[in-house]
Protein backbone atom coordinates (compact mmCIF):
# COMPACT_ATOMS: atom_id res chain seq x y z
CA UNK A 1 0.00 0.00 0.00
CA UNK A 2 2.78 2.41 0.62
CA UNK A 3 3.26 5.58 -2.00
CA UNK A 4 -0.08 4.20 -3.65
CA UNK A 5 -3.38 5.78 -4.18
CA UNK A 6 -5.80 2.69 -3.78
CA UNK A 7 -9.65 2.90 -4.82
CA UNK A 8 -12.20 1.71 -2.53
CA UNK A 9 -14.05 2.10 0.50
CA UNK A 10 -12.26 3.24 3.39
CA UNK A 11 -14.31 1.56 5.71
CA UNK A 12 -13.02 -1.81 4.53
CA UNK A 13 -9.29 -0.52 3.39
CA UNK A 14 -8.01 0.23 6.55
CA UNK A 15 -9.13 -2.92 8.41
CA UNK A 16 -6.35 -4.36 6.18
CA UNK A 17 -3.74 -2.27 7.61
CA UNK A 18 -1.82 -3.50 10.42
CA UNK A 19 -1.71 -1.69 14.06
CA UNK A 20 0.45 0.67 14.69
CA UNK A 21 1.99 1.29 11.05
CA UNK A 22 1.03 4.79 10.35
CA UNK A 23 3.04 7.88 11.88
CA UNK A 24 0.15 10.14 10.64
CA UNK A 25 -3.38 10.59 9.16
CA UNK A 26 -4.36 13.61 7.62
CA UNK A 27 -7.63 14.06 6.03
CA UNK A 28 -10.73 16.05 4.86
CA UNK A 29 -13.46 14.03 4.65
CA UNK A 30 -16.74 14.80 2.23
CA UNK A 31 -18.51 17.53 4.37
CA UNK A 32 -22.06 16.36 5.55
CA UNK A 33 -24.59 17.46 2.46
CA UNK A 34 -22.30 20.59 1.26
CA UNK A 35 -21.06 19.20 -2.08
CA UNK A 36 -21.76 16.14 -4.65
CA UNK A 37 -19.25 14.11 -4.09
CA UNK A 38 -21.10 11.41 -5.87
CA UNK A 39 -20.82 7.57 -3.57
CA UNK A 40 -19.83 7.27 -0.07
CA UNK A 41 -19.50 9.20 3.39
CA UNK A 42 -21.21 12.54 3.10
CA UNK A 43 -24.44 11.46 2.13
CA UNK A 44 -26.24 10.64 5.22
CA UNK A 45 -29.62 11.32 5.99
CA UNK A 46 -29.02 12.71 9.01
CA UNK A 47 -25.87 14.85 11.02
CA UNK A 48 -25.90 12.05 13.62
CA UNK A 49 -25.52 9.75 10.71
CA UNK A 50 -22.73 11.41 9.23
CA UNK A 51 -20.90 11.43 12.38
CA UNK A 52 -21.65 8.16 13.28
CA UNK A 53 -19.64 7.23 9.74
CA UNK A 54 -16.70 9.34 10.68
CA UNK A 55 -16.17 7.70 14.35
CA UNK A 56 -16.09 4.39 12.64
CA UNK A 57 -13.09 5.64 10.29
CA UNK A 58 -11.90 7.34 13.15
CA UNK A 59 -11.89 4.00 15.56
CA UNK A 60 -9.63 2.21 12.54
CA UNK A 61 -7.40 5.79 12.12
CA UNK A 62 -6.84 5.12 15.98
CA UNK A 63 -5.89 1.54 15.51
CA UNK A 64 -3.14 1.74 12.72
CA UNK A 65 -1.28 5.11 13.94
CA UNK A 66 2.04 4.72 16.35
CA UNK A 67 1.88 6.09 19.76
CA UNK A 68 4.12 8.33 18.84
CA UNK A 69 1.61 9.52 15.96
CA UNK A 70 -1.09 12.00 15.10
CA UNK A 71 -4.46 11.71 13.47
CA UNK A 72 -5.68 15.37 11.83
CA UNK A 73 -8.88 15.79 10.88
CA UNK A 74 -10.46 19.14 8.64
CA UNK A 75 -14.45 19.60 9.01
CA UNK A 76 -16.87 21.91 7.51
CA UNK A 77 -20.03 23.02 9.36
CA UNK A 78 -23.59 23.55 7.51
CA UNK A 79 -26.75 25.16 8.20
CA UNK A 80 -29.71 23.16 9.15
CA UNK A 81 -32.88 23.84 7.62
CA UNK A 82 -34.32 26.63 10.67
CA UNK A 83 -30.82 28.51 9.59
CA UNK A 84 -28.80 27.40 12.85
CA UNK A 85 -25.06 26.38 12.55
CA UNK A 86 -25.26 22.08 12.88
CA UNK A 87 -21.72 22.40 14.86
CA UNK A 88 -20.96 19.14 12.96
CA UNK A 89 -17.30 19.45 13.60
CA UNK A 90 -17.44 20.16 17.22
CA UNK A 91 -19.70 17.25 18.11
CA UNK A 92 -17.76 14.81 16.17
CA UNK A 93 -14.39 15.87 18.17
CA UNK A 94 -16.89 15.68 21.11
CA UNK A 95 -17.52 12.08 20.68
CA UNK A 96 -14.21 11.26 19.56
CA UNK A 97 -12.83 12.35 23.01
CA UNK A 98 -15.85 10.74 25.06
CA UNK A 99 -15.26 7.56 22.86
CA UNK A 100 -11.24 7.14 22.17
CA UNK A 101 -8.20 6.73 24.01
CA UNK A 102 -6.91 10.26 22.33
CA UNK A 103 -6.55 13.52 23.43
CA UNK A 104 -7.53 16.58 21.49
CA UNK A 105 -3.90 18.52 21.32
CA UNK A 106 -5.15 21.61 19.24
CA UNK A 107 -7.79 23.03 16.84
CA UNK A 108 -5.62 24.47 14.81
CA UNK A 109 -7.83 27.33 12.71
CA UNK A 110 -7.48 28.01 9.49
CA UNK A 111 -8.55 31.50 7.77
CA UNK A 112 -9.29 31.77 4.65
CA UNK A 113 -8.51 34.62 2.65
CA UNK A 114 -10.78 34.25 0.08
CA UNK A 115 -14.05 32.65 1.12
CA UNK A 116 -16.97 32.24 -1.26
CA UNK A 117 -18.01 35.81 -1.45
CA UNK A 118 -21.68 35.37 -0.64
CA UNK A 119 -22.83 38.40 2.01
CA UNK A 120 -25.79 37.83 4.21
CA UNK A 121 -28.14 40.41 5.57
CA UNK A 122 -28.50 38.28 9.27
CA UNK A 123 -24.96 36.93 9.60
CA UNK A 124 -21.58 37.44 8.57
CA UNK A 125 -19.54 35.20 6.11
CA UNK A 126 -18.12 31.47 6.73
CA UNK A 127 -14.30 32.14 6.53
CA UNK A 128 -12.85 29.53 9.23
CA UNK A 129 -12.85 26.03 9.42
CA UNK A 130 -11.07 23.56 12.32
CA UNK A 131 -8.45 21.12 11.62
CA UNK A 132 -8.41 18.99 14.76
CA UNK A 133 -5.19 17.57 15.58
CA UNK A 134 -5.47 14.59 17.71
CA UNK A 135 -2.66 11.54 19.35
CA UNK A 136 -2.45 9.02 21.43
CA UNK A 137 0.17 9.83 23.91
CA UNK A 138 1.99 12.12 25.20
CA UNK A 139 4.85 10.82 23.12
CA UNK A 140 3.74 12.12 19.77
CA UNK A 141 6.46 13.74 17.19
CA UNK A 142 5.76 17.18 17.14
CA UNK A 143 8.83 19.36 15.24
CA UNK A 144 7.55 22.99 16.54
CA UNK A 145 10.71 24.70 14.48
CA UNK A 146 9.59 23.46 11.09
CA UNK A 147 6.20 24.55 11.47
CA UNK A 148 5.03 28.02 9.51
CA UNK A 149 8.27 28.73 8.06
CA UNK A 150 7.36 28.92 4.30
CA UNK A 151 7.23 32.23 3.10
CA UNK A 152 3.34 32.34 2.11
CA UNK A 153 3.06 31.73 5.74
CA UNK A 154 5.42 33.92 7.81
CA UNK A 155 7.00 37.33 7.10
CA UNK A 156 11.15 37.03 8.15
CA UNK A 157 11.81 39.22 11.08
CA UNK A 158 14.99 41.54 10.25
CA UNK A 159 17.83 41.97 12.82
CA UNK A 160 17.46 45.78 14.30
CA UNK A 161 20.17 48.25 14.73
CA UNK A 162 18.17 50.55 16.95
CA UNK A 163 20.64 51.34 19.72
CA UNK A 164 17.82 52.68 21.94
CA UNK A 165 16.52 49.15 22.10
CA UNK A 166 15.76 49.00 26.05
CA UNK A 167 17.43 52.14 27.10
CA UNK A 168 14.94 53.36 29.35
CA UNK A 169 15.12 50.32 31.42
CA UNK A 170 18.49 51.23 32.48
CA UNK A 171 17.23 54.30 34.01
CA UNK A 172 14.20 52.46 35.37
CA UNK A 173 16.94 49.61 37.38
CA UNK A 174 19.22 52.53 38.44
CA UNK A 175 16.22 54.49 39.93
CA UNK A 176 14.22 51.35 41.64
CA UNK A 177 14.22 50.42 44.92
CA UNK A 178 16.03 47.31 44.33
CA UNK A 179 19.56 46.00 45.76
CA UNK A 180 22.73 46.71 44.31
CA UNK A 181 23.06 42.70 43.70
CA UNK A 182 18.94 42.68 41.84
CA UNK A 183 20.25 45.93 39.85
CA UNK A 184 22.92 44.05 38.75
CA UNK A 185 21.55 41.19 37.66
CA UNK A 186 18.42 43.06 35.97
CA UNK A 187 21.28 45.12 34.08
CA UNK A 188 22.59 41.56 33.02
CA UNK A 189 19.33 40.33 32.45
CA UNK A 190 18.53 43.39 30.16
CA UNK A 191 21.55 43.49 28.07
CA UNK A 192 20.75 39.76 27.19
CA UNK A 193 17.44 40.67 25.97
CA UNK A 194 18.59 43.68 24.07
CA UNK A 195 20.49 41.81 22.19
CA UNK A 196 17.97 38.86 21.68
CA UNK A 197 16.21 41.75 19.25
CA UNK A 198 19.15 43.08 17.76
CA UNK A 199 19.71 39.61 16.41
CA UNK A 200 16.09 39.34 15.12
CA UNK A 201 15.89 36.04 17.69
CA UNK A 202 12.48 38.31 19.63
CA UNK A 203 10.39 40.73 18.38
CA UNK A 204 10.48 43.14 21.52
CA UNK A 205 10.12 42.40 25.01
CA UNK A 206 8.75 44.37 27.92
CA UNK A 207 10.45 44.62 31.67
CA UNK A 208 8.73 44.88 34.97
CA UNK A 209 10.35 46.06 37.99
CA UNK A 210 9.51 45.53 41.51
CA UNK A 211 7.62 49.38 43.37
CA UNK A 212 7.48 50.77 40.13
CA UNK A 213 5.36 48.45 37.99
CA UNK A 214 4.38 45.59 40.46
CA UNK A 215 0.84 47.09 41.90
CA UNK A 216 -0.46 47.43 38.59
CA UNK A 217 1.23 44.51 36.88
CA UNK A 218 -0.42 41.98 39.27
CA UNK A 219 -0.32 38.34 38.12
CA UNK A 220 -1.18 34.79 39.37
CA UNK A 221 0.96 33.25 41.96
CA UNK A 222 4.04 30.92 40.63
CA UNK A 223 3.86 33.30 37.26
CA UNK A 224 5.81 36.72 37.19
CA UNK A 225 4.40 38.09 40.47
CA UNK A 226 6.22 35.58 42.17
CA UNK A 227 9.32 36.52 39.88
CA UNK A 228 9.06 39.95 40.65
CA UNK A 229 8.88 39.34 44.75
CA UNK A 230 11.50 37.34 44.45
CA UNK A 231 14.03 38.32 42.32
CA UNK A 232 13.05 42.37 41.82
CA UNK A 233 12.27 42.07 37.78
CA UNK A 234 10.76 39.95 35.22
CA UNK A 235 11.53 40.16 31.33
CA UNK A 236 8.56 39.25 29.36
CA UNK A 237 9.60 38.36 25.79
CA UNK A 238 7.62 38.96 22.77
CA UNK A 239 7.94 36.71 19.81
CA UNK A 240 5.86 38.24 17.34
CA UNK A 241 5.73 36.08 14.20
CA UNK A 242 8.17 33.68 15.18
CA UNK A 243 4.80 33.04 17.88
CA UNK A 244 3.45 29.43 16.64
CA UNK A 245 0.14 29.79 16.88
CA UNK A 246 -2.66 27.60 16.28
CA UNK A 247 -3.83 29.53 13.45
CA UNK A 248 -3.09 29.34 9.37
CA UNK A 249 -4.37 32.13 7.00
CA UNK A 250 -4.43 30.73 3.56
CA UNK A 251 -6.27 31.02 0.64
CA UNK A 252 -8.92 28.61 -0.49
CA UNK A 253 -7.36 27.05 -3.72
CA UNK A 254 -8.84 25.48 -6.91
CA UNK A 255 -6.82 23.79 -9.96
CA UNK A 256 -7.83 24.18 -12.95
CA UNK A 257 -9.57 20.56 -14.55
CA UNK A 258 -10.03 19.02 -11.77
CA UNK A 259 -12.95 16.58 -11.08
CA UNK A 260 -12.92 17.43 -6.98
CA UNK A 261 -15.09 20.36 -6.12
CA UNK A 262 -13.40 21.11 -2.56
CA UNK A 263 -9.64 20.94 -2.69
CA UNK A 264 -7.91 21.42 0.64
CA UNK A 265 -4.55 24.16 0.56
CA UNK A 266 -1.45 22.17 -0.40
CA UNK A 267 0.56 24.65 1.79
CA UNK A 268 -1.75 23.86 5.23
CA UNK A 269 -1.13 20.19 4.26
CA UNK A 270 2.76 20.63 4.37
CA UNK A 271 2.96 22.76 7.06
CA UNK A 272 1.40 20.36 9.28
CA UNK A 273 3.42 17.10 7.72
CA UNK A 274 6.62 18.93 8.68
CA UNK A 275 4.98 19.63 12.23
CA UNK A 276 3.51 16.49 13.03
CA UNK A 277 6.62 13.87 11.13
CA UNK A 278 10.07 13.12 10.25
CA UNK A 279 11.33 12.24 6.47
CA UNK A 280 10.64 8.70 5.45
CA UNK A 281 7.36 8.44 7.99
CA UNK A 282 4.04 6.97 6.86
CA UNK A 283 1.26 9.66 6.10
CA UNK A 284 -2.13 8.22 5.60
CA UNK A 285 -5.47 10.09 4.01
CA UNK A 286 -8.91 7.90 4.08
CA UNK A 287 -10.41 10.44 1.64
CA UNK A 288 -7.54 11.49 -0.58
CA UNK A 289 -9.54 13.32 -2.73
CA UNK A 290 -7.54 15.37 -5.26
CA UNK A 291 -4.37 13.88 -4.10
CA UNK A 292 -3.17 16.86 -2.16
CA UNK A 293 -1.58 15.09 0.97
CA UNK A 294 0.23 12.56 -0.88
CA UNK A 295 1.42 15.28 -2.86
CA UNK A 296 2.46 17.38 -0.34
CA UNK A 297 4.56 13.78 0.83
CA UNK A 298 6.28 13.68 -2.15
CA UNK A 299 7.28 16.82 -1.62
CA UNK A 300 8.54 16.65 1.86
CA UNK A 301 10.03 13.16 1.38
CA UNK A 302 7.49 11.36 3.20
CA UNK A 303 5.59 8.08 2.69
CA UNK A 304 1.82 8.26 1.87
CA UNK A 305 -0.97 5.96 1.37
CA UNK A 306 -4.34 7.28 -0.50
CA UNK A 307 -7.26 5.96 -0.32
CA UNK A 308 -10.79 6.95 -1.96
CA UNK A 309 -14.17 5.63 -2.87
CA UNK A 310 -14.30 7.84 -6.11
CA UNK A 311 -12.01 6.07 -9.30
CA UNK A 312 -12.28 9.87 -11.19
CA UNK A 313 -10.63 11.00 -8.26
CA UNK A 314 -8.13 7.98 -7.88
CA UNK A 315 -6.85 8.63 -11.35
CA UNK A 316 -6.42 12.36 -10.82
CA UNK A 317 -4.46 11.86 -7.83
CA UNK A 318 -2.16 9.41 -9.54
CA UNK A 319 -2.07 11.57 -12.60
CA UNK A 320 -1.16 14.47 -10.24
CA UNK A 321 1.78 12.40 -8.25
CA UNK A 322 3.24 12.04 -12.00
CA UNK A 323 3.42 15.51 -13.00
CA UNK A 324 4.59 16.29 -9.30
CA UNK A 325 7.92 14.03 -9.46
CA UNK A 326 8.30 15.38 -13.00
CA UNK A 327 8.65 18.71 -11.59
CA UNK A 328 11.05 17.20 -8.88
CA UNK A 329 12.96 16.35 -11.56
CA UNK A 330 12.78 12.41 -11.07
CA UNK A 331 12.14 10.97 -13.94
Amino acid sequence: MINQIIEGDSFELLECIPNGVVDLVITSPPYYKQRDYGMGIGNEDTPEGYIENLLTIFHECVRIVKNTGSIVFNLGDKYNKEGSLSLIPFRFAAEVIKNEPVKLVNTITWIKRNPTPRQFKRRLVSSTEPFFHFVKSNNYYYNIDAFLTEPNTKKGRRKRENTNVGKKYFKLIEASTLSEQEKQKAGEELHKVIEEVKKGEIAEFRMKIRDIHAPAFGGQEGGRKTQLEKQGFTIIRIFGNELKRDVIENSVETIKNCPHPAVYPESIIRELVKLLTREEDVVLDPFVGSGTTAVACKKLGRKYIGLDINPEYCEYARERLITTQAKLGWF
